[in-house]
């Protein structure tokens, strides 16, 4: 199969556990909760998304028609003063629509460590080294173990007291971005307080404004 690339770039990661690593950022097109068009998103089952991930004309994006030549287009990226192994999010729109096992061995043999942000709508081929699922209300949640929970706050119909602690490390609230987010974020901060086995994610890479 090709893969449909939206957009490569290499910055610091914005959110979760890995907040400010440096990493080479692979943004998959495609999406399975919404086309990623203005005209469909009041329809959609993510109709909160703040990413454009549709086509391949993005910084760096295009098709690549094997593991192999994507692989090479990626490590581009990485700085080649360093020891530190290549860290790679794939991520996108829903990765776990092209992810398949050869491009992770093509990784794994170039001596990437690869983690992942999806939906949890689809399962996870094997070998990969950290998992991130951020669910969405209204859609089915197949991986339901990984590394770390990220639970945009709040989902009507998806809140943290839905949600059994079992199953991931690391439990994270991500205040819903737009025009009430500062509401989210003092609701998502008293939540932690008073569950202390949720911790808050911000999305720092917007507050520093880097890609």
């Amino acid at each position: 199969m090709s893969y449909q690339i939206k957009e490569v770039f290499y910055s610091l990661q914005g959110e979760g556990f890995y907040t400010g690593r440096p990493a080479i950022f692979c943004r998959f097109s495609q999406c399975n909760l919404w086309t990623g068009r203005e005209a469909d998103r009041k329809n959609a089952v993510c109709a909160f998304c703040d990413t454009d991930f549709v086509g391949t004309d993005g910084q760096n994006g295009g098709r690549f028609s094997t593991p192999q030549t994507l692989v090479t287009h990626l490590k581009s990226f990485w700085p080649q003063a360093t020891q530190q192994p290549p860290f790679i999010v794939l991520t996108g729109g829903e990765p776990l629509l092209q992810l398949d096992t050869l491009l992770i061995n093509a990784l794994h043999q170039q001596g990437f460590e690869i983690a992942i942000e999806t939906n949890g709508t689809k399962t996870a081929p094997p070998d990969i080294d950290w998992i991130c699922v951020s669910p969405k209300a209204g859609a089915p949640w197949l991986l339901t173990e990984g590394d770390e929970l990220k639970l945009v706050y709040p989902q009507p119909g998806l809140m943290p007291d839905d949600i059994t602690l079992n199953g991931f490390k690391h439990y994270y609230l991500q205040p819903m971005d737009g025009e009430h987010q500062q509401h989210h974020l003092q609701q998502a901060i008293a939540y932690c307080l008073a569950h202390p086995d949720w911790k808050l994610s911000l999305q720092t890479h917007k507050i520093m404004q880097i890609d």
